[in-house]
Order: structure tokens, then sequence, then C-alpha cells
């Protein structure tokens, strides 16, 4: 396991009713490359997450990789009767998440806890 594997690792946080999990990202392992956080989001599925929050409250760019990368598992945590939720995403992914119609797909969530639309 890499280095940037086991920080991915720590911040990942299952509720304790165990259907939700809660995922970290930082600029930092984005920059490390995208597998890590493929995996990261592999195991919070193979966990049994139904409901998968990306905290992106540290992200500054994100990817079209990237948000493929939630995409997929969208479609997981939405054949279980959940979703993805991207938590604390910035002016610029909320922008581009809007010119490419992705917010009527993923949950968007404010710092504050609020959908945004």
């Amino acid at each position: 396991m890499t280095a940037a594997a086991v920080r991915a690792a720590a911040h990942s946080r299952l509720d304790s009713s165990g259907d939700e999990v809660t995922v970290e990202l930082s600029d930092d392992l984005l920059a490390d490359g995208l597998a890590d956080v493929r995996w990261l989001l592999h195991d919070a599925l193979l966990a049994g997450a139904r409901r998968l929050v990306v905290d992106l409250t540290r992200v500054q760019l994100l990817s079209s990789t990237a948000v493929a990368s939630f995409l997929w598992a969208h479609r997981i945590c939405r054949a279980r009767g959940g979703t993805v939720v991207l938590r604390g995403a910035n002016r610029r992914t909320l922008d581009l998440l809007h010119r490419t119609g992705l917010w009527l797909v993923l949950e968007l969530e404010t710092p504050r806890g609020r959908n945004v639309a």
C-alpha cells in the first residue's frame, strides 16, 4: 500500500449504521494519483455503503477523471437505493458540475449541510 493510500484510508469514516461512508479528499491526495482515490471509493462500496459522502472542502481543482470515478460510485450506490454526495465543493467545482449537468445526478451539499442547486 502506498503512502497516499494509507493517508486516504485514514480519511474515510463509516457511520454507525454502516450504510454511509464519508471520504475526505485533498489536493495532495489527488496529486498523488487517482488510483488511490478509486481504491478508496471501491473500499467504501465494499464496506456496504449506500450513501457515499465525498468531502471536497480541501480540494481546489477537481479533474474530470475524478468526477468519472464519482459517477461510477454513484451507479453502484443508486442500485442500492443510495447516492453519492459531494460536500463542500468550491465555486469552480460547482461550475463544472453545472456546465456538465452532473449537478442533477450527484447530490451537492454546502458546508452548512444544505443542498445547492
